[in-house]
């Protein structure tokens, strides 16, 4: 970091903007106060840690401090935080695992620390991939074997060994350290995200690595149009089968994919192939694990998280973290900057957003009243850490980006902490992919609800912008369906293949999953997600081995062999993945203003809007077409087809002519100064560009 957190004036924003906040929604007005205090608070923090904390560079740089280190004079420092412990020792391979020759010296607030000088000959006392342990003397005088929560490598043993993790110490020589060389990518204007997990982004029966990653899918990822990746899993988690979700070691990346080396060494490759990369980042809660997780790390159920029911999630299992604790803050702030200098990574996903601002973990529901944003079941001292998480890393790295998983639709979540807000980038559109699955799976064609479909696309608050998504990794794993399979399902098994000719199903499908993603792509927000390999119609579910499925690896891969056979439908869906991010690309929709619907029919199934001077229309009738079809725009001249979903090469009939000029006539319609008539037939999208 280079020594500039400390050049952060804690107040440079003393007087929050409220007032383009209120006048941009009015009825926030009632709230002013809670925003003001909200600010106040997060202010209060930040001169905290200036004045009282250490400052910025050791506060936010506390990975460089706490937990275990090799010196340059090979000697080794140790600082822990346990304050509910009466006395912490080093053991591992290097003093034979005797439990007590090594103990810390007790400070004050709960701090340990030992010092640990190089052997005579100067050497470390430890060596690199030594396994070390923190014995634990807790209040009942009972001695227990803990991993250190700062711990950078931990693996998991042969199973005859046992399934803890065991922390080693990752110290290499300076000639196998991973310099990462290439310029980071500037933040993308238009976000087109890849969703990833590189354990399940192999074809074979096992888990994949950062380096096979690295070389086999980042070049289909370029080529797919995307521009960003987001990694998920990649925080050490004890059961694979969490997703990443249950973290045991907030500061080791996944030992299962390789080594931090690798890791270092793939984002590097996705920075030369010019993609931004975020990290999937959970610190809403953490594994209920004590051996090898953070739970009961100091012998109490408090240090990190809330004692007592608090401080475990009813739905999770899992523990919850306690915001208004200083360490805490420290622990969570510097493994965000941790991810981003140590790594390489770009920006942040925030994992659980609204399980942490509300008491209730979001369970409730939520109605659209603003008292359900202000009131006392708002967790304030979560949401104060989101502000003061976003603060920090947009003051010290404008470059990067950050992602709310909210679903609440909080007020002023994704406005910037200069007015008060939470200060993230965007939000994930959630209700989303709920409305496709909800109609996929209770509704006929005929039923579906135009006005609703585009409320729910359009449902956003101003100015705050949303990644949006026809499914995430949520809507693949075991349990649920993916779109593809919803729509096709066991079909896909015989009806992909172009040597025996399709079915209605199979071609119901194709139209669907094509439409589904472009009007999600062009409507739906300023951002758009995909989870890897659902571009192509990935066929069944996600399931992790397990002891339900005889730990087996058939469902916890990508078949990218499907995609990849010229003689199945799959590379249709592929296709027109590529040409619709690249056509955003080009004419930059998702970083327009939010498109203008003009027309949703319901009787028609027609919907059509404009967007970045574009013409989008979409004809959901699943048997009628309509020849000579009024459209309305806003914009005079000519008019030509850039996109059509039924293009030969997507999959579809080309029952349109891609050379016909649609020049407009001086006739208003649909409240447009201009209109146009076009064909277009049953399930098709359509996109119109001026010539």
């Amino acid at each position: 970091m280079g020594g500039k957190l400390s050049s952060l004036d804690p107040m440079e924003v003393e007087v929050p903007e409220i007032n383009v906040l209120l006048e941009r929604d009015p009825y926030l007005k009632p709230y002013e106060r809670e925003f003001r205090r909200r600010y106040a608070v997060m202010s209060d923090s930040l001169e905290k840690i200036e004045n009282d904390l250490g400052g910025y560079e050791k506060f936010l740089g506390a990975y460089k401090y706490y937990g275990i280190h090799v010196e340059n004079d090979n000697s080794i420092n140790c600082l822990e935080w346990a304050p509910g412990a009466c006395q912490l020792y080093l053991t591992g391979e290097f003093n034979h695992w005797d439990r007590m020759s090594h103990p810390f010296t007790k400070c004050e607030f709960g701090f340990w620390k030992l010092h640990i000088p190089p052997n005579e000959d100067g050497s470390c006392r430890i060596s690199h991939l030594t396994e070390i342990k923190i014995v634990v003397r807790t209040q009942n005088d009972e001695l227990h074997d803990r991993l250190s929560p700062w711990a950078t490598y931990v693996i998991q043993p042969p199973i005859t060994e046992g399934r803890t993790y065991k922390h080693l110490l990752w110290n290499p020589p300076s000639s196998q350290k991973y310099k990462l060389s290439a310029k980071r990518p500037v933040k993308p204007e238009s976000l087109r995200i890849y969703e990833c997990h590189v354990g399940i982004a192999t074809s074979e029966y096992k888990v994949g690595s950062y380096l096979e990653f690295a070389q086999n899918i980042i070049p289909r990822i370029v080529k797919l149009g995307y521009n960003a990746i987001q990694l998920m899993a990649v925080m050490e988690h004890a059961y694979y089968g969490s997703f990443g979700y249950q973290v045991t070691s907030f500061f080791a990346a996944s030992s299962r994919y390789g080594t931090p080396e690798e890791l270092k060494q793939l984002i590097d490759e996705c920075h030369k192939a010019g993609l931004y990369v975020l990290l999937d980042i959970v610190h809403s809660h953490a594994s209920k694990n004590v051996l090898d997780g953070l739970n009961l790390f100091d012998g109490t159920d408090a240090c990190f998280f809330h004692s007592g029911p608090r401080g475990t999630h009813p739905l999770w299992d899992s523990r919850l973290f306690d915001y208004s604790q200083p360490e805490v803050l420290r622990f969570l702030l510097s493994n965000l900057f941790w991810y981003y200098e140590e790594y390489g990574f770009d920006g942040f996903r925030f994992d659980g957003v609204t399980s942490m601002l509300y008491h209730s973990h979001g369970m409730q529901g939520f109605s659209g009243d603003y008292n359900e944003y202000f009131g006392l079941g708002v967790d304030s001292d979560a949401l104060v850490y989101l502000m003061l998480a976003n603060h920090l890393l947009h003051k010290f790295y404008p470059n990067v980006t950050t992602i709310a998983e909210d679903v609440s639709g909080m007020p002023a979540l994704c406005r910037p902490i200069s007015e008060a807000g939470v200060g993230f980038d965007y939000r994930l559109g959630m209700a989303i992919p709920d409305k496709w699955i909800e109609l996929l799976k209770t509704k006929s064609d005929e039923e579906w609800n135009i006005g609703n479909i585009v409320h729910t696309l359009t449902n956003r608050r101003w100015m705050e912008k949303t990644v949006a998504y026809a499914e995430s990794h949520d809507q693949a794993l075991v349990g649920d369906k993916t779109i593809a399979f919803w729509l096709m399902d066991k079909e896909m098994y015989t009806g992909m293949s172009l040597i025996y000719g399709s079915n209605d199903i199979i071609e119901r499908g194709i139209a669907l999953h094509k439409m589904i993603r472009l009007i999600t792509h062009t409507l739906g927000g300023e951002g758009y997600l995909n989870f890897m390999g659902n571009e192509f119609g990935h066929p069944e579910w996600l399931d992790f081995p397990r002891e339900g499925n005889n730990e087996s690896y058939h469902y916890a891969r990508r078949q990218w062999n499907l995609v990849d056979d010229s003689l199945l439908r799959y590379k249709h869906l592929n296709e027109f993945d590529i040409s619709m991010n690249h056509l955003d690309k080009k004419y930059k929709w998702l970083q327009a203003p939010p498109g203008y619907v003009s027309w949703k029919h319901e009787a028609d199934k027609v919907i059509v809007f404009e967007r970045a001077d574009l013409l989008f229309a979409f004809n959901f009738h699943p048997t009628k077409s309509f020849p000579d079809y009024r459209v309305g725009v806003n914009n005079a001249g000519s008019y030509k087809i850039v996109l059509s979903t039924d293009d030969k090469e997507f999959g579809g009939h080309d029952r349109l002519d891609k050379d016909t000029i649609f020049k407009t006539e001086d006739m208003p319609f649909a409240e447009r100064q201009y209109s146009f008539q076009i064909y277009i037939p049953t399930r098709v999208g359509l996109i119109f560009a001026r010539i």
